[in-house]
């Protein structure tokens, strides 16, 4: 099936705008260490030392949604300060949880993403496919 387009000369305007601080300005975390942890009815609520406060839905963690506020509240934070864990010796829980599950993709992850490159090799067969003999 072959359509027709009808192309159009637009003329477009590009706002450009003063970047008032440089890069260097901004703060990027480079790791996130649990300080405190706090529970509402809904969320746990993770204080971090770099002051982010991360709120991860009790639903997300069925051994922690069905227990007891009391049985919540007889967690430990580990010595690297990365997870919370519950030992079932002192409380109805056993379950760990790693804060990096809850701080989605590293800025490394998301950066393939974005500058996704096909290899070099797929190119030149896909080019080699096409060309006319």
């Amino acid at each position: 099936m072959i359509t027709s387009t009808n192309q159009k000369d637009e003329v477009v305007q590009v706002k450009r705008f003063n970047i008032r601080y440089p890069i260097e300005e901004y703060t990027f975390p480079e790791e996130a260490l649990i300080n405190d942890v706090r529970f509402d009815e809904e969320f746990i609520h993770v204080d971090l030392t770099d002051r982010r406060v991360i709120s991860i839905p009790l639903r997300w963690i069925p051994t922690v949604y069905h227990a007891s506020m009391e049985d919540r509240r007889k967690f430990e934070i580990n010595q690297s300060r990365t997870m919370i864990i519950w030992d079932p010796e002192k409380c109805g829980i056993n379950d760990e949880i790693s804060i990096a599950d809850y701080l989605g993709p590293s800025r490394d992850e998301i950066r393939p993403v974005y500058f996704h490159q096909e290899p070099a090799r797929q190119v030149a067969e896909a080019k080699a496919k096409y060309k006319k003999k």
